[in-house]
This record gives structure tokens, C-alpha cells and sequence, in this order.
């Protein structure tokens, strides 16, 4: 194993898949070792062919080497049972074969990092999401709930400007680890059974660090999804807070979508297509006939969604607006883990609006959607690759986040970047409304100076992956790598 890298993801596509990514620019870029990427049997087969091909890389099901083989594990424990298979394999590789240069774990796996401290090996976070998230979920944290009163904003010291931390902010704390009230979808897996959930109620006292500091202070570095085109201020931020070396390194999207930035982009060559209504040549077929960036395209990705009350505002305001912007419109079989089959759908809306929106139910090529010229606006949770995707396409963004780093991402698409709007004042302790949401998709798709900023934006990453990110991933190599396999 000596010089070899492994890259331990968070069992879930929304980090595989930038971890998968990640693995692709390493040995692009210069990491002339193999790299292996250590997941479990529920992810594995989610892994396209094509990466695997490479003989720099290797796919380990970690599970196979425990003895008998879990048969699923409790909520909460899945961390638990991957580490012990972690361990199982390290303890079986050849010693002759020496050690690994590092591990680059997911941050959400940090519990991980024991394991490799036992057999001598260093140990790199990666940041799926974005720098905003850390840095500011860091300056509000310091901050108690009695500290600040209803309308009172507050600028948080060593960020930007525009990232104010106002009395409803604060009380996102409450959905960093669960959904608001009623939304569709459970907490992540860190707040359930076997988890810490004191670290994620906010410190006893003002001044202590947010719960990642804690989790990275074993790392000898950080790497993180994002770009200084997108993040640089909330980068210098995280590098004065902890003193290590931070690369960005992203974002992290697939090859193909770099490449095809002026047509569209084939998601079924990169990803298991998964059930859905139409196809994706029907969807095409369907934005061939509508005008340039007039769609609004409306997707809560696969785990949340909002609330049951709010399901039908969304339904009546898309449907008022749909002569004059069409839309397509996704739900998930499910709208959110623990949600019922069919948990909500408009039954009639398709009709009613008469080829003017598309309501797909189950899985949409969403990267195509994004690419296609007609798409305008994007209401989304703000997950971060959701997040970037639309942006590197230049398009706007309504947010409408429902928990955890949803939160951050979205203050940096509206507050600081520009290029999008909050779904509703007052939220999320405010239950978002019909009119909410038409005058927020009116202003993504019509404003013109969200519009510009957005193009602008675009413009920065018409190369694919930004300079800068190829600079720190050489760097990366370079000190974390090839120094200590020489």
C-alpha cells in the first residue's frame, strides 16, 4: 500500500459523487500512486465502470471483510460499521507492502480518522459542501440565543459585509441537524442513535469553536468543494481560525459537464439512471419548445422537501405562473427518508396548465436541465453540489433551504454572491407562502442584475475547473503526497 491513497466517502451519491470526482483530478493531476476508494456495498455498485477502469484505482468494499457481513445496521450506526471494516482491511494488508501515504476522509466520517491514527496513517479532511458553511456556521456558533433579539442583525467579525447573522439565523441552529418542522425528511445520520447530539446544540458559552473545528483538529489538512472565484474571503477565514493548510479544490463536477458547457450534457453517461416518469429525451424535447431562460426548474434533491403545507403553495403559485414561465417540476417517490410512498403529488397540475410544465416524479437528469438554454431559474435547497451546478451554468437561484449546511450555502447564493434570492422574508420561522414564491421565481428570472451577476459568474468557469483549484490540488500532491512517499 505504499504511496497509496485512500478516500474514504460518506455513504450517500451527494458525497460520493465529489469524492469519485476528487479521485478522477488526483491522478489527472499528478498523483502517480494508486488510489483507492473505500466504501461499503450500499454505494459500490454506484461507482461507473469507466473510473474503474483506470489501473491507479480501485474500489474497496469494506464491508465484505467483516465477519458475518452486516445485514444493514441501525440508524446512526452505518459510521460505525465502516470504520470497523476500515480497520479489518488495514489489519489484513500486506505489512511488506508499506503504508499509506494519507486518508482523505469525508468530514461527515471523521470518526474514521481513529482508525487510521492506530496504523500510523495521516489523515486529510474533505469538505463535500462549501467554505461558507464552515466559516460562518463558526461566527455564529459563538453566539447564544439570549444574546440577540427578534430584528436584531449583527455583522460577524472576519467575514464579508453582506454575512450578517440576524435573530432567524440564529435560529437555523435548531435545523442544522433537523429539518424545520413538518418538511419532508429526516436528520443527517450524525444527529440519530450513537451520534453527539450535545456538540450540535450550540455551546455552552460563547466563544467555543463549531463542532468541525473539533472534528479536524487530527487533520494535517483540509480539502474543501469549492474555488477563490466562489469562496476566497470564507477560505482565509478557515485558514486563520486553524492554522493548517486549506486547498480548494473544486468545485468538484464531472468532467463531461466542463465540456460540454455550450450543449447539453448527457447525465446518463456518468450516472445509474434511476426510475422516472419521462425520459430523458422527452425533457429535452419538452425545453426545445420553450424560449431562452424562461423555465423555472424546481428540485429539493432526494432526502428533503418542503413542508406538507407548503407543498400545495408551490403547486398553485407554479401553476399561476406557468403562461408565463413554464416550469419543471421534480418530486421524489419520496419526500424525504420516513416520508410515505407518494407522500405528495398535484394530480391535474400537468393538465391544467396544458404543456406548460412538467412535473417529473422520481429521478430527473438534473446537470441536463441545467445545461439547457432554456432553463432561467432554479428553486432549490441549496444542497451544495445543486448549488454549484447551477451556478457554474449561470443560473439564478431561489432558495428554499431545509436543513444543515442548506442554510450557509443559500446566504452565499443571496447575500453574498448575489445570484439568487431567499425564498421568503422571515423564513424559516415563517411557513413560505404562494406569494413567496411567485415573487421570488419573478425576480430570479427577471432581474436583471441577478441575471448579470449570474452570467459573470458563469464566465469565471467557461475553462472548467478553475486555475486556482488546479494550483492547490498540484499543491496538495505535491506536500501531502509526494513528500512523504519519497
Amino acid at each position: 500500500m505504499s504511496g497509496e491513497i485512500l478516500v474514504v466517502p460518506k455513504n450517500a451519491q451527494g458525497h460520493l459523487f465529489p469524492c469519485m470526482e476528487l479521485c478522477k483530478q488526483l491522478l489527472r493531476h499528478g498523483a502517480v500512486c494508486k488510489i483507492t476508494l473505500l466504501v461499503d456495498s450500499d454505494v459500490a455498485s454506484s461507482v461507473p465502470s469507466s473510473l474503474a477502469e483506470s489501473p491507479l484505482f480501485k474500489v474497496m468494499d469494506v464491508s465484505a471483510s467483516l465477519s458475518p457481513k452486516p445485514q444493514g445496521s441501525p440508524p446512526g450506526r452505518q459510521y460505525d460499521v465502516l470504520a470497523r471494516g476500515i480497520e479489518a482491511v488495514l489489519a489484513n494488508s500486506d505489512p511488506e507492502s508499506g503504508r499509506p501515504s494519507c486518508a482523505i476522509v469525508d468530514h461527515i466520517m471523521h470518526r474514521s480518522q481513529a482508525v487510521f491514527a492506530k496504523f500510523g496513517i495521516p489523515t486529510v479532511t474533505f469538505i463535500t459542501s462549501g467554505a461558507c458553511w464552515a466559516a460562518v456556521q463558526h461566527a455564529a456558533w459563538a453566539v447564544r440565543p439570549g444574546d440577540m433579539r427578534p430584528g436584531e442583525v449583527r455583522h460577524l467579525p472576519g467575514l464579508p459585509d453582506g454575512m450578517v447573522l440576524s435573530y432567524s439565523d440564529l435560529q437555523q441552529r435548531r435545523h442544522w441537524m433537523t429539518p424545520r418542522r413538518g418538511s419532508g425528511g429526516e436528520p443527517p445520520e450524525a444527529a440519530k442513535v450513537g451520534s453527539r447530539p450535545q456538540m450540535m446544540m450550540g455551546p455552552p458559552l460563547p466563544g467555543q469553536p463549531a463542532p468541525w473545528v473539533e472534528e479536524v483538529k487530527n487533520s494535517a489538512a483540509i480539502l474543501i468543494n469549492t474555488s477563490d472565484a466562489l469562496e476566497r474571503p470564507f477560505i482565509d477565514y478557515m485558514v486563520d481560525l486553524i492554522g493548517k493548510p486549506i486547498w480548494g479544490i473544486g468545485p468538484l463536477l464531472p468532467e463531461q459537464y466542463w465540456r460540454t458547457s455550450e450543449s447539453l450534457f448527457r447525465e446518463r453517461e456518468i450516472r445509474p439512471k434511476r426510475e422516472s416518469n419521462y425520459t430523458d429525451d422527452e425533457i429535452i424535447a419538452w425545453l426545445d419548445k420553450q424560449p431562452p431562460r424562461s423555465v423555472i426548474f424546481v428540485s429539493f434533491g432526494s432526502e428533503v422537501g418542503p413542508s406538507a403545507e407548503e407543498y400545495p403553495e408551490l403547486a398553485v403559485a407554479l401553476e399561476e405562473l406557468a403562461q408565463s414561465f413554464p416550469f419543471i417540476w421534480v418530486i421524489q417517490r419520496k419526500s424525504g427518508p420516513g416520508q410515505p410512498e407518494g407522500a405528495y403529488f398535484p394530480h391535474g397540475l400537468e393538465g391544467r396548465v396544458s404543456q406548460r410544465g412538467l412535473v417529473v416524479h422520481g429521478w430527473a437528469p438534473q446537470l441536463l436541465i441545467m445545461s439547457h438554454p432554456s432553463t432561467g431559474g432554479f428553486v432549490s435547497h441549496c444542497g451544495w453540489n445543486s448549488t454549484v451546478e447551477a451556478i457554474v451554468r449561470g443560473v439564478p437561484i431561489l432558495a428554499w433551504p431545509i436543513r444543515g449546511d442548506q442554510y450557509y450555502n443559500a446566504k452565499l447564493v443571496a447575500s453574498y454572491l448575489r445570484v439568487g434570492e431567499m425564498v421568503a422574508e422571515g423564513y424559516p420561522e415563517a411557513r413560505v407562502e404562494k406569494r413567496d414564491i411567485g415573487k421570488g421565481i419573478q425576480k430570479v428570472l427577471c432581474d436583471e442584475e441577478i441575471r448579470r451577476r449570474s452570467m459573470e459568474l458563469k464566465v469565471k468557469f467557461e475553462g472548467g475547473l478553475p486555475e486556482s483549484s488546479i494550483t492547490s490540488l498540484e499543491a496538495f500532491i505535491r506536500e501531502l503526497i509526494l513528500k512523504k512517499s519519497s
